[in-house]
């Protein structure tokens, strides 16, 4: 069976970094894209990051500048390191996989129905 499951969230002060981990399983890692995604309390699911099977990486303008995304091809491992955070970054960070094969172009990458696996999510707090 597929796993997707995130780790590293946490409580943090304003200005503070994270890095949250998605650690996969059962499924063939360099032929996925994987995606970061985020719930804010009271809204919805929105794009964060996004990165290809060969490295390439799209972000949502937010976290442009702040976040990074990487993967490690060794560990089946999907990272999100999160820099100047802010309290509007709080929110439930969820990791999301799809088959290169699905080609995402554009902002494809920010619909979330395109993901066929999703994980459970990790909670990030930022305090002001």
């Amino acid at each position: 069976a597929v796993q997707v499951e995130e780790s590293g969230g946490g409580t943090v002060q304003a200005g503070g970094s994270l890095r949250l981990s998605c650690t996969t399983s059962g499924l063939n890692f360099d032929a996925f894209d994987m995606g970061w995604f985020r719930e804010p309390p009271g809204k919805g699911r929105e794009g964060v990051s996004f990165v290809k099977w060969n490295s390439e990486t799209n972000y949502a303008s937010f976290a442009e500048g702040r976040f990074a995304i990487s993967r490690d091809r060794a560990k089946n491992t999907v990272y999100l390191q999160m820099n100047s955070l802010k309290p509007e970054d709080t929110a439930m960070y969820y990791c999301a996989a799809v088959g290169a094969a699905r080609y995402l172009d554009g902002d494809a990458w920010k619909e979330t129905n395109r993901y066929k696996y999703w994980g459970q999510g990790t909670q990030v707090i930022v305090s002001s």
